[in-house]
């Protein structure tokens, strides 16, 4: 009777809980979409888009010393945790009179971590306007044309996000500025989008 118990504690109760977490991705792994088709980056020197990556998108304006707190959260939260994953990358909205800023923080971030996904782009008022009206938001871009919030937007510019019936409980935006809303909410919305690119990808192989 040990040996039999000793046996299903050993080999069973492991291959139970590993259909068990299979099937939940299967069956649950799909974060929503809250906007179809979000505005593309116009062409930059860069050429940074939003297609074909997995993009967390931010707006940190004319001022980056109001957002560096908040670039540092993300950095340590999010960016560190995902960014040897293909295709992910930071995207920053930041106005052509912050290039010296830019460097700044960059040589900030570089001494914590390769920040070569780290991607600002420079983007005049009113095309920043643009972007951020073209996703789902009841926000709006601040004096500084800055946002504490940032969006999920997936490879093919769709804006990805928690939606419930309970407001305080649904993210079609993360508020930067809190650690327990990355930690406890973005973090497993990332993965749960890298997952199912990455299930999909095996269905594909598969199917070939």
């Amino acid at each position: 009777m040990k040996k039999t118990l000793i046996l299903v504690v050993l080999f069973v109760f492991p291959l139970v809980a590993y259909l068990f977490f299979a099937s939940g991705i299967n069956n649950f792994g799909i974060l929503p979409v809250l906007k179809d088709q979000i505005a593309e980056l116009p062409l930059n020197e860069d050429t940074i888009q939003f297609e074909d990556h997995i993009s967390i998108l931010g707006f940190f304006g004319k001022d980056l010393s109001f957002k560096k707190a908040n670039a540092f959260n993300l950095n340590q939260k999010i960016y560190k945790r995902f960014y040897e994953f293909q295709d992910f990358q930071f995207v920053i909205i930041v106005s052509p009179t912050a290039k010296e800023q830019v460097k700044e923080l960059s040589a900030e971030l570089e001494t914590l971590i390769d920040t070569s996904k780290w991607k600002f782009v420079y983007m005049d008022d009113a095309a920043a306007i643009a972007l951020y009206k073209s996703l789902n938001s009841s926000s709006m871009l601040d004096a500084n044309f800055a946002t504490n919030d940032v969006f999920i937007i997936d490879k093919s510019r769709r804006q990805r996000g928690r939606t419930t019936d309970d407001k305080e409980h649904s993210f079609p935006a993360y508020n930067a500025t809190s650690v327990a809303t990355l930690t406890n909410v973005m973090i497993d919305d990332v993965k749960i989008l890298l997952a199912e690119y990455r299930l999909a990808l095996k269905r594909n192989n598969a199917n070939r």
